[in-house]
């Protein structure tokens, strides 16, 4: 909890920070631009991201098997995508970092390691029926 306090403080007053020097750097017009076009193109990096995700899951649920790896990328997807639709220069780092595969790789075995940790501590129960 004490972590979230944290970064719901320091990422949006380091975002602003950036964008006012951003603004002075490349100018108002040049920033905002920036701005919409990452907006735009991490929107479309999202969707085809999520259908493509969408699409493994649906052929692993087809054969029998449980689609882990394509639950992980969906939810690394869904928060890149929401992420760099906020407008910011650090936030758009992470969204790509987490929309782009190569990158995502390096994000997916922690996130593993959390989930095991929460279902070992019981903080998320398994049900099973």
């Amino acid at each position: 909890m004490r972590y979230l306090f944290l970064l719901l403080i320091i990422v949006p007053a380091t975002e602003i920070g950036i964008l006012i020097f951003s603004g002075q750097t490349l100018g108002v017009i040049p920033t905002i631009v920036l701005i919409i076009t990452t907006g735009i193109l991490g929107a479309y990096l999202a969707k085809k991201q999520g259908i493509e995700t969408w699409q493994r899951a649906q052929r692993q649920l087809q054969y029998g098997q449980v689609p882990g790896e394509e639950i992980i990328d969906g939810l690394c997807i869904l928060v890149g995508g929401v992420v760099l639709l906020t407008p910011g220069f650090i936030t758009d780092a992470l969204g790509f970092f987490l929309l782009l595969p190569f990158t995502r790789k390096w994000v997916k075995p922690w996130l593993r390691a959390l989930f095991n940790k929460w279902i070992v501590n019981r903080n998320i129960i398994i049900h099973k029926p």
